[in-house]
């Protein structure tokens, strides 16, 4: 920070590598704003296979982006709002996709001898 002013970064400053498994400090926030980064940038179907990464915390996730659109909307921040809400309204579809990623690994699994 110079001069003592810090600013958040934008969900497009933030690292496309980054990996929540990997992550030792993940935050809710930061869950938040990689999805949407992931999903202004590569669509749906990316976002949904960083939900099957996030597992159950993925929900929290979206609660906290419902959340913070609506302190948006009252603050008349409508850029970040949009952002907000994109992810919200594309979440039923994410969560689908979410669903068969996790089902195609569960089939991919080599099954274990019988005998």
């Amino acid at each position: 920070s110079k001069s003592g002013k810090v600013r958040i970064l934008k969900p497009s400053e933030l690292p496309a590598d980054w990996d929540p498994e990997k992550d030792k400090r993940l935050t809710v926030w930061e869950m938040v704003h990689h999805l949407i980064r992931v999903l202004e940038s590569s669509g749906e179907a990316e976002a949904a296979i960083l939900v099957d990464k996030l597992g159950s915390k993925a929900e929290t996730a979206r609660e906290l982006c419902y959340r913070l659109f609506t302190v948006c909307e009252r603050k008349k921040r409508s850029a970040e709002a949009l952002s907000y809400n994109a992810l919200v309204q594309s979440w039923p579809e994410i969560s689908r996709l979410a669903a068969g990623e996790s089902k195609a690994e569960e089939t991919q699994k080599p099954q274990g001898e019988l005998f």
